[in-house]
């Protein structure tokens, strides 16, 4: 079967590429994917208990059900959506090629244009207890959950040592009563001027050659962790009601190694700010490109932008066989 457009992912960053070019009239197939990089349908933003930065929603809405009523909305416009998961794409070739999960060796689907909105997944420890307080005290944003009730006033702690580490544990410190960062070695990896915020902020306190090993709560929520110093062996507990990750994301770019151009870290490259990548029709959009934000009202922002060059794409597309 070919399509026109055939979105990849169902995030913020697809469903507003499915949301303009359905109300185009180009009639976008969506493949949401069915638990692709071990994640529901909509991505990231299921696993947020509470949205509150994103605009629309004053009292908060839950990431889930936020999701959903973009789902919604693009069926509304009439997007075709389908809970399979792309596996393999064939970019070399035009129209562009691509096989579902568990059908590679049958005849591929093809495709005039393709966004890829596979998002990124935020790595994690995958400490004891971690499960069970993942979203209950545990977080990979602090941007998107640092400001909700259960971390307010309380100690906090992040895990990592770069720029990203400094900048969410200066973020939490208008929130949380005190940030410990934990970090690995005996020294940051933080630019000099972020180490130096860091290290002068009277909230935080840097404790070094330092390992989580267990998180531990009252069943509901986290209230403590144990951590391990990496030169001793030695364990300890740390009274905290937050965890935080900032030790990286994973771009789910699996399927287009060798084939698009992605930077040192795996990311889509695009070009000028754009959802434009080295091969003329696939666009990149949301955290699959976007190593710096990585924001649902950003990836939406992307998805946008995707559609209006994706319409503009197979408008070029159909003057150029028009002329021959």
């Amino acid at each position: 079967m070919h399509r026109k457009v055939v979105i990849i992912g169902s995030g913020p960053a697809g469903h507003t590429a499915a949301i303009y070019l359905a109300r185009g009239e180009v009639h976008p197939t969506m493949y949401e994917g069915m638990l692709a990089n071990g994640i529901a349908a909509g991505g990231q933003l299921t696993t947020t208990t509470e949205v509150e930065n994103f605009p629309g929603f004053p009292e908060a809405i839950g990431g889930t059900e936020l999701t959903e009523r973009f789902r919604q909305q693009s069926e509304r416009f009439g997007t075709e959506i389908i809970t399979e998961t792309v596996s393999k794409l064939d970019l070399n070739a035009r129209p562009f090629k691509f096989w579902l999960e568990g059908a590679e060796d049958q005849e591929p689907e093809t495709a005039d244009t393709i966004i890829l909105a596979t998002g990124a997944s935020a790595k994690r420890l995958h400490v004891k207890g971690e499960e069970q307080y993942w979203q209950a005290g545990i977080s990979a944003c602090a941007v998107c959950d640092g400001a909700v009730p259960i971390f307010r006033n309380k100690p906090l702690a992040v895990v990592g040592g770069g720029d990203s580490a400094a900048e969410e544990a200066l973020f939490l410190t208008k929130y949380g009563s005190k940030v410990y960062v934990l970090v690995r070695r005996d020294k940051l990896r933080a630019s000099p001027i972020m180490a130096k915020r860091l290290t002068n902020h009277p909230k935080v306190e840097i404790v070094w050659n330092t390992s989580v090993v267990e998180a531990q709560g009252d069943g509901r929520l986290l209230n403590n962790i144990v951590i391990k110093n990496n030169q001793t062996g030695a364990t300890s507990d740390l009274a905290v009601n937050g965890l935080f990750y900032a030790i990286g994301h994973i771009p789910a770019t699996k399927i287009v190694e060798g084939q698009v151009e992605l930077d040192a870290d795996g990311y889509v490259h695009t070009i000028d700010g754009t959802p434009r990548t080295s091969i003329r029709g696939f666009f990149a959009a949301g955290d699959v490109q976007d190593r710096v934000f990585r924001q649902a009202i950003t990836s939406a922002g992307s998805g946008c932008q995707a559609a209006l060059l994706a319409m503009r794409y197979l408008e070029e597309l159909e003057a150029e066989q028009e002329g021959n």
